[in-house]
């Protein structure tokens, strides 16, 4: 593992506290969605969550002590979508900061009558383009009300390697962008509509407020509960499973 992190990082790699079987263990009996992995993928995982761990700068916020373990938790699901793509996915920015559950960030937003209006937004995660990445972290997963807020900020961080997150991220050679949208354009009418009509979704609504958001949030079932997005919108399924290179229904 040193070894690898020498490949990555080249002679001055930084040092990476160990990890033993244990810590392992506590930390992932947390995340039951990696225990569709092989053992060879879910060692890759924790040789590539060590490496991101190293590569990025971590900030606790607002009085959150950074344990080895809630690093670890964060960098496991991070690196979860990107195992069969690599961390280079993630280059370009360094920050990590997490807050001790949702948190406030300022917002600025023009009217049409070009009046400015200025409000605090509750948000649990937030990912900013060429910036950091800002996260709760809750302490009992009830708390985060079915989210994962992980995997749904790096899956924007992969949506904006071509820009601003609308939903297309860069598709990789043999993926079609014609097929991508005739897959998720119609899912996406499909669940707003089904959103408006107020039925109580299986997917988080959330998902009905931008096809970046939709983009988001399918990549956190396509992880968590792939069976169901699976039965639901099974297009935007094979096309996430082209995209992470990744099935977890196998």
């Amino acid at each position: 593992m040193l070894n690898a992190l020498t490949r990555l990082f080249g002679k001055e790699a930084p040092t990476v506290p160990p990890v033993d079987a244990a810590q392992w263990a506590r930390v992932e009996a947390g995340l039951p969605f990696l225990d569709h992995l092989a053992a060879a993928d879910r060692a890759r995982l924790r040789q590539m969550a060590l490496a991101f761990i190293a590569q990025k700068e971590w900030h606790g916020a607002q009085g959150l002590e950074l344990t080895p373990d809630i690093q670890i938790s964060i960098a496991l699901q991070a690196c979860l979508p990107v195992l069969n793509l690599g961390l280079e996915s993630y280059q370009g920015w360094v920050g990590v900061i997490v807050y001790p559950g949702d948190f406030v960030v300022p917002r600025k937003l023009m009217s049409e009558d070009g009046v400015m209006h200025e409000f605090d937004d509750q948000v649990a995660g937030e990912a900013w383009e060429g910036g950091p990445v800002l996260l709760s972290w809750f302490d009992h997963p009830e708390a985060a009300d079915g989210m994962n807020v992980v995997i749904h900020e790096f899956a924007h961080k992969l949506d904006m390697l071509n820009g601003p997150p609308d939903g297309l991220p860069p598709l990789h050679e043999g993926m079609s962008r014609k097929a991508w949208t005739g897959a998720f354009e119609p899912a996406y009418r499909d669940f707003c509509a089904r959103v408006d009509d107020g039925e109580e979704t299986f997917i988080d609504p959330y998902a009905a407020e931008h096809p970046a958001e939709f983009f988001a949030v399918t990549s956190e079932v396509f992880f968590e509960a792939p069976d169901l997005l699976d039965a639901e919108y099974p297009a935007v399924y094979a096309q996430l499973r082209q995209f992470y290179r990744q099935d977890p229904l196998r």
